[in-house]
């Protein structure tokens, strides 16, 4: 084994590592976590909790939610998160990402990396087919989700929210494995006009790994238009495998936040302004575009040999 050239080798003796007793939590500790599941079931069950005007439940989706996804975010893609300074602390921004994975999980991955090392949740606009789905509906809406519309867009930046968005769509989402990284169009720069209106930051924001957890070679377009769906992927493992094609593939992820644009340098007014916000949302697109291209590198194999 190597040694960093100015260190000295340290051993640590056997008698130091932590034993197996040491590792297990203590009688009080236990009996503290108990109380509090006690007490979380109590609130629940009794109604003793909170929602905001949008349906955002903040306890169950960081008691229960997140702590469900999360496995996935720190041991299967092994995140790794980058210029977290350029996410505000306390104040509004527009947290703007590409889109990818057939299946949205880069949405959940961007949510537990705010939730988790930027200490903000993020209040993510969905598509208008994840609110016609009765059960899906309801958790996203409790999960602090709403519909990708101007009206909830603009109340929940001009309350200071730290609110995400995926421009692409499906087009990005459902984009196959052959496209993987190429950034689709981004829409009409909706959100780019609400950015304007509340003089709010955008940080554009790559995500790279989502490409190879369901890499997309195919298309089941008669079965995804009689059942409702913008598309139905065929993978080299699904339907293949039948439930076992949906496990996603364990690739590395990182998440890069970029330097923020700034538009409280416009009138509101200049959200009506179709030039502007198409130029503006051109050079977020560019931006984005960029980084995902450095971002790849930098990350190298999807898949490293030692995992």
């Amino acid at each position: 084994m190597s040694v960093p050239h100015g260190e000295e080798a340290r051993v640590i003796p056997i008698s130091a590592a932590p034993s197996f007793e040491q590792q297990q939590p203590s009688a009080d500790e236990l009996a503290e976590r108990l109380a509090a599941l006690l007490a979380f079931l109590r609130r629940r069950i009794t109604g003793d909790y909170e929602v905001d005007e949008f349906g955002y439940d903040a306890e169950l989706t960081d008691k229960v939610v997140l702590e469900l996804i999360r496995p996935l975010y720190t041991h299967w893609f092994r995140v790794e998160t980058l210029e977290l300074k350029n996410i505000p602390d306390d104040s509004g921004a527009l947290v703007v990402a590409n889109h990818s994975g057939t299946l949205p999980l880069d949405a959940l991955m961007l949510q537990v990396a705010l939730h988790d090392e930027a200490d903000r949740p993020l209040r993510l606009l969905g598509a208008d087919l994840v609110y016609q789905l009765p059960l899906l509906s309801h958790l996203a809406r409790k999960t602090g989700h709403t519909l990708a519309c101007r009206e909830d867009a603009d109340r929940l930046l001009r309350k200071g929210e730290l609110v995400g968005v995926f421009p692409e769509g499906f087009k990005g989402v459902g984009k196959p494995f052959s496209e993987r990284y190429k950034l689709q169009r981004f829409g009409r720069g909706g959100f780019v006009a609400s950015a304007i209106r509340a003089g709010v930051p955008i940080v554009p924001t790559a995500i790279v790994g989502a490409e190879e957890i369901y890499p997309k070679i195919g298309d089941l377009k008669t079965l995804a238009r009689m059942l409702g769906l913008p598309y139905l992927p065929i993978t080299p493992f699904f339907p293949l495998l039948g439930p076992l094609g949906l496990v996603p593939l364990p690739s590395k992820w990182m998440i890069e936040f970029g330097e923020p644009i700034r538009t409280d340098e416009y009138e509101p007014s200049a959200a009506d302004d179709p030039m502007l916000v198409f130029n503006l949302t051109d050079h977020v697109r560019e931006v984005i575009q960029q980084l995902l291209n450095e971002l790849r590198l930098r990350r190298g194999h999807a898949f490293p040999p030692f995992l």
